[in-house]
């Protein structure tokens, strides 16, 4: 074999090896390769990753926090929010800058550690914000739990998305508001069976008894996805319920696992 074909041999491979870990660490963020690699991945960035993103927190107020707040509406209020996989707390801050939803509690839950400790930075001491540390399968919370259940940009991670969705719907109360976020674009079409289709999100949703769905783009790459479980809603909002309050202090989650501001 002459040595100039085993060069371009050697140089073919390293371009698809560096294609291939390009996709797996960097498009994907380790999503094909477990969730310990994508937790790993995202405590190693923890401390970047807010520079990363550069989010404008005007921009973060107008087009997150003023229409999820909405879509909250009067009766929910004060409301019990789940916020699954909260990463360093991006949907919580841009809420509580606004000024909108004061009475709100906020259970920012994740599997990355480093990822909650900088939610913790950025929020402060807050008593109406608890930090668990906690795989989003199972939730380790009872049904019809909280008022409303977020997940954003962060299901196409999961190990199992359509898993992740049905649990998150478990332990949202009837008449609860459901929001998450379902990648699309170029970027989308690298992630197989980890993005959904429209009639796919439907489905699925339906399937986990939720009604008013509504899909919307949201920003570049995502679709903003809401939708309610099917019931009546007993107003008020569960945010300073004494049986929530009790379910959050719970004994069979340890201290490494339940960091709630003191």
């Amino acid at each position: 074999m002459p040595l100039s074909f085993a060069i371009s041999i050697l140089l073919i491979a390293a371009i698809l090896l560096a294609l291939i870990g390009y996709w797996l660490f960097f498009l994907t963020e380790g999503a094909y390769l477990g969730e310990r690699v994508v937790v790993w991945l995202y405590d190693l960035y923890a401390r970047r990753y807010d520079a990363i993103k550069e989010w404008d927190i005007q921009d973060e107020i107008e087009y997150l926090a003023d229409p999820f707040v909405a879509e909250v509406g009067e009766r929910r209020r004060p409301p019990l929010i789940l916020d699954v996989a909260a990463g360093s707390g991006r949907l919580t801050l841009a809420v509580q800058i606004s000024g909108l939803l004061p009475a709100a509690r906020w259970v920012l839950l994740d599997a990355s550690a480093k990822m909650l400790q900088q939610a913790r930075m950025r929020l402060g001491r807050d008593e109406r914000c608890h930090y668990i540390h906690h795989s989003a399968r199972p939730l380790p919370f009872e049904d019809d739990f909280f008022d409303v259940v977020t997940c954003m940009e962060a299901l196409e991670f999961m190990p199992s998305p359509e898993a992740v969705l049905a649990e998150m719907a478990r332990v949202l109360r009837p008449g609860g508001l459901l929001f998450i976020t379902n990648r699309t674009g170029l970027q989308a079409r690298f992630m197989p069976r980890r993005v959904w289709s429209h009639a796919r999100v439907f489905q699925l949703l339906k399937a986990n008894a939720m009604r008013n769905i509504s899909i919307r783009p949201f920003l570049v790459d995502y679709e903003w996805v809401t939708a309610i479980k099917k019931g009546s809603f007993h107003p008020p909002g569960r945010a300073d319920h004494p049986r929530a309050l009790e379910l959050l202090v719970r004994p069979d989650l340890s201290p490494c696992d339940q960091t709630g501001v003191q």
